[in-house]
């Protein structure tokens, strides 16, 4: 792992930000500025918010209402596979049960 810090630069809604991060988050980094530069620009263009601050707040709360719902859509997919791990483990047990019974 490098511990080299990399200077980036990056540009959201036409206003230029330094950034200091480790030399391997770089590309991270700017993918990252580059979509929320691009949701910005949404909000923007849409016309319905005024201002820089309304539109990164109102950028902020959509990137982060789709988190919650990846996290929610993650923990559902969990808890299924979670019980159908445990059906199939039970099956499996049972199996094994009825096969040492037959050997006796």
């Amino acid at each position: 792992m490098s511990s080299e810090t990399a200077k980036v630069s990056v540009r959201i809604l036409e206003k230029e930000y330094q950034f200091a991060c480790p030399s391997e988050e770089k590309p991270d980094l700017v993918r990252s500025a580059e979509y929320l530069n691009a949701r910005m620009k949404q909000i923007r263009d849409a016309g319905n918010v005024v201002g820089t601050d309304r539109i990164a707040v109102m950028a902020a709360l959509n990137l982060a209402n789709d988190l919650l719902k990846g996290r929610n859509r993650d923990e559902s997919v969990e808890t299924q596979l979670g019980m159908r791990l445990k059906s199939l483990r039970e099956r499996v047990e049972s199996a094994l049960e009825d096969g040492k019974q037959l050997e006796l």
